[in-house]
């Protein structure tokens, strides 16, 4: 008879993802919307379609992501409590940029053996999200892979899914010449280029000196300053579509740094002439780039360099759009205009 070999034994242990999942229950419920039917546990998320009948056309936009190589950078710290918060970030500001309120959010976890206390770090990070863009957190998959990925390593990617009326959706079309684009200040690096950050920086550091004050960084450590959470703009968008303000059009600034994504937002006969100088470059961007002896043109089509979203409105909106986005916590800077041209971002 042959020797019994138990799910166990084969490196995959239930019983701890049971307790994992118990973990993480409060995390979870703490981000449910009145729309949220059943609880943590089901077999699909169920949210309810009921609003969506109020919209004259509703229409669902979804966004899937993850959170990239900045995992290795969280492992190395032994920090879990904030990738989470990167994972819906990239999500939920994907589908803000055509003006869609995240609704419900799903998550996949990959870990090599599953630890019910960190999975509940993670899972903790992914709900501080949700409550930050305001959409629940309905469902996900904690999957175990012994023999595949080693012990302490883990995976994530998310799944969101938003809602806007038609006849409300920020499109390129709306955006004029003479208009003006606001941004939105980043929280650092986010969630982009951190391949090249890792090669350039940090694998080239020793243990104690990722963890070193340094005074060009105010005080932080190359690791702390790198694993500061992507920013979550839903709220100070929404609060502006919601008051009626004439926004034109929104860009995430996520992969391909400005000059890859503000065009984004822009019809083929007009450009995006940005001003450099007029904003703040967070100091590890600043850090980054210097290791690496980027050129600036390389490193604005790289890194976010200190802009996260940007807002086009009419310039005779712009006071009154960047003093809202400033009562709901977002630093804002005016760093420039459209003008005619082919669909392309410019710098001056």
């Amino acid at each position: 008879m042959a020797e019994q070999i138990t799910y166990k034994d084969a490196g995959v242990d239930i019983d701890e993802g049971a307790r994992a999942v118990d973990g993480i229950r409060a995390a979870v419920k703490s981000t449910y919307r009145p729309e949220v039917i059943g609880d943590i546990g089901g077999f699909g998320g169920m949210f309810s379609a009921a609003a969506l009948k109020k919209m004259d056309d509703p229409i669902l936009v979804s966004g899937t992501d993850g959170v990239g190589t900045k995992l290795r950078l969280a492992q190395m710290a032994d920090k879990h409590d904030t990738v989470g918060i990167d994972l819906v970030a990239m999500c939920v500001n994907d589908v803000l940029a055509c003006g869609a309120e995240p609704l419900f959010f799903l998550d996949y976890i990959a870990i090599g053996k599953l630890r019910a206390e960190h999975v509940e770090q993670v899972v903790g990070g992914i709900a501080e999200g949700c409550r930050q863009a305001g959409c629940a957190l309905v469902g996900g998959e904690m999957a175990e892979h012994p023999g595949v990925m080693d012990p302490n390593d883990y995976d994530l990617s998310g799944f969101c899914v938003g809602v806007v009326d038609r006849p409300k959706m920020l499109d390129p079309k709306n955006v004029a010449e003479g208009d003006v684009i606001l941004g939105l200040a980043s929280t650092g690096v986010h969630s982009n280029g951190f391949s090249l950050v890792r090669r350039a920086v940090t694998d080239a550091m020793s243990s104690e000196e990722l963890v070193e004050p340094k005074e060009e960084l105010a005080g932080k450590s190359v690791l702390e300053a790198l694993l500061a959470p992507t920013r979550i703009y839903v709220k100070s968008i929404l609060n502006l579509l919601g008051k009626g303000m004439d926004v034109h059009a929104v860009a995430h600034i996520t992969g391909g740094g400005i000059t890859e994504n503000l065009n984004r937002a822009l019809p083929k006969t007009l450009d995006a002439r940005v001003e450099l100088g007029t904003w703040d470059v967070p100091p590890i961007i600043s850090y980054v780039v210097e290791k690496a002896g980027l050129s600036e043109e390389e490193a604005l089509k790289t890194f976010n360099m200190g802009v996260g979203m940007c807002v086009i409105c009419k310039p005779e909106d712009a006071a009154a759009m960047r003093s809202e986005l400033e009562s709901t916590g977002e630093t804002v800077f005016t760093i420039g205009s459209i003008v005619k041209g082919a669909g392309n971002v410019t710098y001056a």
